[in-house]
Protein backbone atom coordinates (compact mmCIF):
# COMPACT_ATOMS: atom_id res chain seq x y z
CA UNK A 1 0.00 0.00 0.00
CA UNK A 2 2.77 2.37 1.06
CA UNK A 3 4.83 1.90 -2.41
CA UNK A 4 1.51 2.27 -4.15
CA UNK A 5 1.03 5.77 -3.03
CA UNK A 6 4.03 6.82 -2.90
CA UNK A 7 4.20 6.38 -6.69
CA UNK A 8 1.23 8.02 -7.11
CA UNK A 9 2.30 10.78 -5.31
CA UNK A 10 5.30 10.88 -7.89
CA UNK A 11 3.21 11.86 -11.03
CA UNK A 12 2.27 15.31 -11.05
CA UNK A 13 -0.95 16.75 -12.36
CA UNK A 14 0.65 17.85 -15.49
CA UNK A 15 2.20 14.48 -16.27
CA UNK A 16 -0.87 12.90 -18.15
CA UNK A 17 -1.46 9.75 -16.16
CA UNK A 18 -4.37 8.29 -15.64
CA UNK A 19 -4.31 5.33 -12.67
CA UNK A 20 -7.60 3.40 -13.02
CA UNK A 21 -8.46 0.00 -10.33
CA UNK A 22 -11.39 -1.87 -10.04
CA UNK A 23 -12.90 -3.76 -7.01
CA UNK A 24 -15.53 -6.11 -5.99
CA UNK A 25 -14.70 -5.07 -1.82
CA UNK A 26 -14.89 -1.28 -1.64
CA UNK A 27 -16.06 -1.64 1.81
CA UNK A 28 -12.24 -3.00 2.78
CA UNK A 29 -10.29 -0.42 1.38
CA UNK A 30 -7.85 1.61 3.13
CA UNK A 31 -9.28 5.21 3.61
CA UNK A 32 -5.29 6.88 2.34
CA UNK A 33 -6.61 5.07 -1.04
CA UNK A 34 -10.03 7.33 -1.05
CA UNK A 35 -8.36 10.77 -0.17
CA UNK A 36 -8.52 13.52 -2.37
CA UNK A 37 -6.02 13.17 -5.42
CA UNK A 38 -5.74 9.61 -5.19
CA UNK A 39 -8.52 7.44 -6.30
CA UNK A 40 -11.04 10.31 -5.99
CA UNK A 41 -13.45 9.87 -8.70
CA UNK A 42 -15.39 6.73 -7.88
CA UNK A 43 -18.08 4.91 -10.04
CA UNK A 44 -20.01 2.82 -8.95
CA UNK A 45 -21.14 0.06 -11.35
CA UNK A 46 -24.68 -1.83 -10.63
CA UNK A 47 -25.61 -5.19 -11.67
CA UNK A 48 -27.79 -4.83 -14.99
CA UNK A 49 -31.31 -3.93 -14.56
CA UNK A 50 -34.43 -5.06 -16.90
CA UNK A 51 -33.70 -3.37 -19.97
CA UNK A 52 -29.67 -3.93 -20.05
CA UNK A 53 -29.89 -7.15 -19.41
CA UNK A 54 -32.50 -7.46 -22.51
CA UNK A 55 -29.44 -5.84 -23.90
CA UNK A 56 -27.10 -8.39 -22.77
CA UNK A 57 -28.69 -11.36 -23.72
CA UNK A 58 -28.95 -10.01 -27.56
CA UNK A 59 -25.13 -10.02 -27.50
CA UNK A 60 -24.73 -13.60 -25.90
CA UNK A 61 -27.42 -14.77 -28.21
CA UNK A 62 -26.16 -13.75 -31.67
CA UNK A 63 -23.96 -17.15 -31.95
CA UNK A 64 -27.05 -19.68 -30.94
CA UNK A 65 -29.26 -21.35 -33.48
CA UNK A 66 -32.71 -20.09 -31.96
CA UNK A 67 -36.35 -21.42 -32.76
CA UNK A 68 -39.35 -19.12 -32.62
CA UNK A 69 -40.37 -19.49 -29.12
CA UNK A 70 -37.59 -17.59 -27.64
CA UNK A 71 -38.93 -14.65 -25.73
CA UNK A 72 -36.30 -11.87 -24.99
CA UNK A 73 -38.63 -10.45 -22.50
CA UNK A 74 -39.52 -13.08 -20.72
CA UNK A 75 -35.53 -14.29 -20.57
CA UNK A 76 -34.72 -10.73 -19.33
CA UNK A 77 -37.64 -10.88 -16.42
CA UNK A 78 -36.58 -14.27 -15.20
CA UNK A 79 -32.70 -13.34 -14.82
CA UNK A 80 -33.20 -10.63 -11.81
CA UNK A 81 -29.37 -9.76 -9.88
CA UNK A 82 -27.77 -12.20 -13.19
CA UNK A 83 -24.29 -10.39 -14.20
CA UNK A 84 -23.38 -10.32 -17.72
CA UNK A 85 -21.28 -13.42 -17.31
CA UNK A 86 -24.63 -14.85 -15.19
CA UNK A 87 -26.07 -14.20 -18.53
CA UNK A 88 -23.60 -15.59 -20.62
CA UNK A 89 -23.34 -18.91 -18.62
CA UNK A 90 -27.34 -19.35 -19.12
CA UNK A 91 -27.34 -18.81 -22.85
CA UNK A 92 -24.29 -21.72 -22.86
CA UNK A 93 -26.36 -24.39 -20.48
CA UNK A 94 -29.13 -23.51 -22.52
CA UNK A 95 -27.82 -24.24 -25.58
CA UNK A 96 -26.13 -27.29 -23.88
CA UNK A 97 -29.22 -28.99 -22.60
CA UNK A 98 -30.60 -28.39 -26.54
CA UNK A 99 -27.65 -30.06 -27.77
CA UNK A 100 -28.47 -33.22 -25.23
CA UNK A 101 -31.86 -33.59 -26.56
CA UNK A 102 -30.80 -33.42 -29.93
CA UNK A 103 -32.65 -30.39 -31.12
CA UNK A 104 -31.34 -28.40 -34.43
CA UNK A 105 -32.74 -25.12 -32.63
CA UNK A 106 -32.60 -23.70 -28.83
CA UNK A 107 -35.97 -23.14 -27.57
CA UNK A 108 -37.89 -21.25 -25.11
CA UNK A 109 -37.47 -24.29 -22.22
CA UNK A 110 -33.99 -25.21 -22.61
CA UNK A 111 -33.61 -21.70 -21.24
CA UNK A 112 -35.89 -22.03 -18.85
CA UNK A 113 -34.25 -25.08 -17.91
CA UNK A 114 -31.13 -23.77 -17.87
CA UNK A 115 -32.33 -21.16 -15.18
CA UNK A 116 -33.73 -23.47 -13.31
CA UNK A 117 -30.01 -25.42 -12.83
CA UNK A 118 -28.07 -22.25 -12.39
CA UNK A 119 -30.47 -21.08 -9.50
CA UNK A 120 -31.75 -24.72 -8.37
CA UNK A 121 -29.53 -26.98 -9.00
CA UNK A 122 -29.45 -30.41 -10.42
CA UNK A 123 -32.92 -32.13 -10.94
CA UNK A 124 -32.56 -35.09 -8.41
CA UNK A 125 -36.17 -37.58 -9.84
CA UNK A 126 -34.06 -40.39 -8.36
CA UNK A 127 -34.94 -39.18 -5.08
CA UNK A 128 -37.82 -41.29 -3.53
CA UNK A 129 -40.68 -40.36 -1.85
CA UNK A 130 -44.04 -41.98 -0.26
CA UNK A 131 -47.22 -40.44 -1.66
CA UNK A 132 -47.95 -38.71 1.82
CA UNK A 133 -44.60 -37.06 1.26
CA UNK A 134 -45.67 -35.92 -2.25
CA UNK A 135 -49.03 -34.50 -1.55
CA UNK A 136 -47.28 -32.21 1.45
CA UNK A 137 -44.75 -30.81 -0.51
CA UNK A 138 -47.18 -30.18 -3.24
CA UNK A 139 -49.94 -28.72 -0.85
CA UNK A 140 -46.94 -26.52 0.45
CA UNK A 141 -46.01 -25.16 -2.90
CA UNK A 142 -49.68 -24.37 -3.78
CA UNK A 143 -49.84 -22.81 -0.94
CA UNK A 144 -47.16 -20.42 -1.80
CA UNK A 145 -48.97 -20.27 -5.43
CA UNK A 146 -52.54 -19.58 -4.27
CA UNK A 147 -50.73 -16.44 -2.25
CA UNK A 148 -48.62 -15.13 -4.77
CA UNK A 149 -52.18 -15.18 -7.08
CA UNK A 150 -54.42 -12.82 -4.69
CA UNK A 151 -52.13 -10.52 -3.09
CA UNK A 152 -51.55 -7.76 -5.21
CA UNK A 153 -48.26 -6.44 -4.49
CA UNK A 154 -46.74 -10.34 -4.29
CA UNK A 155 -44.06 -11.20 -7.14
CA UNK A 156 -45.92 -12.45 -10.32
CA UNK A 157 -45.74 -16.68 -10.94
CA UNK A 158 -44.85 -18.34 -13.27
CA UNK A 159 -44.38 -21.76 -12.67
CA UNK A 160 -44.76 -24.38 -8.95
CA UNK A 161 -42.76 -27.61 -9.74
CA UNK A 162 -42.20 -30.74 -6.76
CA UNK A 163 -39.64 -32.26 -8.93
CA UNK A 164 -36.15 -31.85 -6.00
CA UNK A 165 -33.95 -29.73 -7.25
CA UNK A 166 -30.21 -29.53 -5.36
CA UNK A 167 -31.30 -29.45 -1.32
CA UNK A 168 -34.88 -27.94 -2.07
CA UNK A 169 -37.79 -30.47 -2.31
CA UNK A 170 -40.10 -28.72 -4.58
CA UNK A 171 -39.87 -24.67 -5.73
CA UNK A 172 -42.76 -22.06 -6.34
CA UNK A 173 -40.76 -19.75 -8.89
CA UNK A 174 -41.31 -16.34 -9.87
CA UNK A 175 -40.41 -13.41 -12.13
CA UNK A 176 -39.28 -10.59 -9.25
CA UNK A 177 -40.19 -6.96 -9.28
CA UNK A 178 -36.84 -4.88 -9.40
CA UNK A 179 -38.25 -1.78 -7.59
CA UNK A 180 -36.62 1.48 -6.73
CA UNK A 181 -38.16 1.85 -3.45
CA UNK A 182 -40.49 -1.08 -1.47
CA UNK A 183 -43.30 -0.14 0.22
CA UNK A 184 -44.51 -1.72 3.66
CA UNK A 185 -47.66 -2.87 2.31
CA UNK A 186 -45.19 -4.47 -0.80
CA UNK A 187 -43.36 -6.39 2.01
CA UNK A 188 -46.10 -7.72 4.48
CA UNK A 189 -47.55 -9.05 0.84
CA UNK A 190 -44.38 -10.94 0.19
CA UNK A 191 -44.20 -12.03 3.47
CA UNK A 192 -47.78 -13.76 3.57
CA UNK A 193 -47.06 -15.46 0.27
CA UNK A 194 -44.00 -16.51 2.00
CA UNK A 195 -45.60 -17.95 5.02
CA UNK A 196 -48.38 -19.58 2.35
CA UNK A 197 -46.66 -23.04 2.31
CA UNK A 198 -46.59 -23.24 6.06
CA UNK A 199 -50.15 -22.46 6.36
CA UNK A 200 -50.84 -24.73 3.64
CA UNK A 201 -49.44 -27.23 5.63
CA UNK A 202 -51.34 -26.65 9.06
CA UNK A 203 -54.62 -25.76 7.29
CA UNK A 204 -54.88 -29.02 5.10
CA UNK A 205 -52.92 -31.64 6.53
CA UNK A 206 -53.31 -30.91 10.28
CA UNK A 207 -48.91 -31.10 10.99
CA UNK A 208 -46.14 -28.81 10.43
CA UNK A 209 -43.27 -30.03 8.58
CA UNK A 210 -39.00 -28.63 8.51
CA UNK A 211 -39.96 -27.92 4.32
CA UNK A 212 -40.02 -24.24 5.48
CA UNK A 213 -37.66 -23.66 6.91
CA UNK A 214 -35.81 -21.78 4.25
CA UNK A 215 -39.34 -19.46 4.29
CA UNK A 216 -39.07 -18.81 7.81
CA UNK A 217 -35.67 -18.08 7.95
CA UNK A 218 -36.18 -15.13 4.94
CA UNK A 219 -39.37 -13.61 6.86
CA UNK A 220 -37.66 -13.41 10.25
CA UNK A 221 -34.89 -11.72 8.38
CA UNK A 222 -37.16 -9.84 6.48
CA UNK A 223 -39.30 -8.78 9.75
CA UNK A 224 -36.17 -7.83 11.77
CA UNK A 225 -35.26 -5.68 9.01
CA UNK A 226 -38.45 -3.91 8.66
CA UNK A 227 -39.00 -2.71 12.35
CA UNK A 228 -35.01 -2.41 13.53
CA UNK A 229 -33.86 -0.62 10.13
CA UNK A 230 -36.83 0.54 8.39
CA UNK A 231 -38.53 2.14 11.10
CA UNK A 232 -41.71 0.21 9.99
CA UNK A 233 -42.73 -0.48 13.44
CA UNK A 234 -45.93 0.80 15.08
CA UNK A 235 -44.08 0.86 18.58
CA UNK A 236 -40.83 2.30 17.00
CA UNK A 237 -41.73 4.13 14.53
CA UNK A 238 -38.84 6.71 12.10
CA UNK A 239 -36.15 4.90 14.38
CA UNK A 240 -33.05 3.34 12.33
CA UNK A 241 -30.90 0.74 14.84
CA UNK A 242 -28.15 0.12 12.63
CA UNK A 243 -24.54 -0.69 13.24
CA UNK A 244 -22.12 2.32 13.12
CA UNK A 245 -18.92 2.30 12.46
CA UNK A 246 -17.61 5.39 14.24
CA UNK A 247 -18.40 4.16 17.47
CA UNK A 248 -16.93 1.00 19.37
CA UNK A 249 -20.50 -0.02 20.51
CA UNK A 250 -22.79 -2.90 18.49
CA UNK A 251 -25.97 -2.39 19.64
CA UNK A 252 -27.29 1.19 19.75
CA UNK A 253 -30.55 -0.02 21.75
CA UNK A 254 -31.24 -0.57 25.64
CA UNK A 255 -32.30 -4.42 26.87
CA UNK A 256 -35.87 -3.40 27.23
CA UNK A 257 -35.87 -1.80 23.34
CA UNK A 258 -34.49 -5.20 21.99
CA UNK A 259 -37.76 -7.05 24.26
CA UNK A 260 -39.77 -4.47 22.25
CA UNK A 261 -37.93 -5.33 18.81
CA UNK A 262 -38.64 -9.04 19.31
CA UNK A 263 -42.36 -8.25 20.57
CA UNK A 264 -43.01 -6.40 17.24
CA UNK A 265 -41.25 -9.02 15.31
CA UNK A 266 -43.34 -11.79 16.25
CA UNK A 267 -46.39 -9.57 16.20
CA UNK A 268 -46.13 -9.49 12.55
CA UNK A 269 -45.42 -12.42 11.65
CA UNK A 270 -48.32 -13.62 13.26
CA UNK A 271 -50.59 -11.60 11.68
CA UNK A 272 -49.26 -12.10 8.29
CA UNK A 273 -49.11 -15.54 9.16
CA UNK A 274 -53.09 -15.41 10.12
CA UNK A 275 -54.15 -13.66 6.95
CA UNK A 276 -52.43 -16.22 4.85
CA UNK A 277 -54.42 -18.62 6.51
CA UNK A 278 -57.81 -16.69 5.55
CA UNK A 279 -57.03 -16.54 2.35
CA UNK A 280 -56.53 -20.09 1.77
CA UNK A 281 -59.41 -21.29 3.67
CA UNK A 282 -61.34 -19.01 1.20
CA UNK A 283 -60.06 -20.34 -2.00
CA UNK A 284 -59.93 -23.33 -0.21
CA UNK A 285 -61.32 -25.63 -3.20
CA UNK A 286 -59.18 -23.98 -5.59
CA UNK A 287 -55.61 -24.67 -3.72
CA UNK A 288 -56.89 -28.50 -3.28
CA UNK A 289 -57.65 -28.62 -7.00
CA UNK A 290 -54.01 -26.95 -7.63
CA UNK A 291 -52.28 -29.42 -5.52
CA UNK A 292 -54.10 -31.90 -7.13
CA UNK A 293 -52.92 -31.08 -10.74
CA UNK A 294 -48.89 -30.80 -9.17
CA UNK A 295 -48.81 -34.03 -7.70
CA UNK A 296 -49.96 -35.73 -10.83
CA UNK A 297 -47.85 -33.24 -13.87
CA UNK A 298 -45.36 -32.30 -11.28
CA UNK A 299 -44.44 -28.90 -12.54
CA UNK A 300 -47.50 -26.69 -13.54
CA UNK A 301 -47.35 -22.86 -15.12
CA UNK A 302 -48.83 -19.22 -14.17
CA UNK A 303 -51.47 -21.00 -17.29
CA UNK A 304 -52.57 -23.72 -15.02
CA UNK A 305 -53.31 -21.42 -11.88
CA UNK A 306 -55.02 -18.67 -14.09
CA UNK A 307 -57.17 -21.65 -15.18
CA UNK A 308 -58.25 -22.60 -11.97
CA UNK A 309 -58.68 -18.76 -10.09
CA UNK A 310 -59.23 -16.72 -13.21
CA UNK A 311 -56.81 -13.93 -14.97
CA UNK A 312 -54.91 -12.17 -12.41
CA UNK A 313 -56.24 -8.31 -12.15
CA UNK A 314 -53.08 -6.87 -11.67
CA UNK A 315 -50.31 -5.77 -13.81
CA UNK A 316 -46.75 -6.67 -12.61
CA UNK A 317 -43.92 -3.22 -12.87
CA UNK A 318 -41.84 -5.07 -14.94
CA UNK A 319 -44.13 -5.26 -17.83
CA UNK A 320 -45.33 -2.11 -17.03
CA UNK A 321 -41.75 -0.98 -17.53
CA UNK A 322 -41.16 -2.62 -20.56
CA UNK A 323 -44.19 -1.20 -22.42
CA UNK A 324 -43.16 2.37 -21.64
CA UNK A 325 -39.53 1.36 -22.64
CA UNK A 326 -39.87 -0.28 -26.08
CA UNK A 327 -37.80 1.82 -28.32
CA UNK A 328 -39.09 2.97 -31.30
CA UNK A 329 -37.18 1.61 -34.55
CA UNK A 330 -36.05 4.65 -36.68
CA UNK A 331 -36.97 4.43 -40.05
CA UNK A 332 -33.68 4.34 -42.56
CA UNK A 333 -33.62 6.25 -44.95
CA UNK A 334 -31.37 4.17 -48.18
CA UNK A 335 -28.88 6.00 -50.49
CA UNK A 336 -31.29 5.29 -53.44
CA UNK A 337 -33.82 6.87 -51.54
CA UNK A 338 -31.69 10.07 -50.45
CA UNK A 339 -30.34 10.58 -54.15
CA UNK A 340 -34.09 10.43 -55.81
CA UNK A 341 -35.06 12.86 -53.05
CA UNK A 342 -32.76 15.42 -53.81
CA UNK A 343 -33.00 15.15 -57.69
CA UNK A 344 -36.82 15.73 -57.38
CA UNK A 345 -36.21 18.72 -55.57
CA UNK A 346 -33.65 20.25 -58.41
CA UNK A 347 -36.13 19.27 -60.75
CA UNK A 348 -38.76 21.17 -58.94
CA UNK A 349 -36.21 24.29 -58.35
CA UNK A 350 -35.66 24.48 -62.39
CA UNK A 351 -39.24 24.45 -62.93
CA UNK A 352 -40.15 27.54 -60.13
CA UNK A 353 -37.58 29.28 -61.94
CA UNK A 354 -38.88 28.72 -65.54
CA UNK A 355 -42.38 29.68 -64.43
Amino acid sequence: LNQLLTEMDGFGSNSGVIILAATNRADILDKALLRAGRFDRQIHVDLPDLNERKEVFGVHLKPLKLDESVDLDLLARQTPGFSGADIANVCNEAALIAARHGKNAVGKQDFLDAVDRIIGGLEKKTKIMTAEEKRTIALHEAGHATLSWFLEHANPLIKVTIVPRGRALGAAWYLPEERQITTKEQMLDEMCATLGGRAAEELFTGHISTGAMNDLERVTKQSYGMIAYAGMSEKLPNLCYYNNDEYSFNKPYSERTAELIDEEVKRMINEQYDRAKAILSEHKDGHNELARLLVEKEVIFAEDVERIFGKRPWTSRSEEIMALETPVKPIEVTEDFKEKDSSDTEEKDKEKKEA
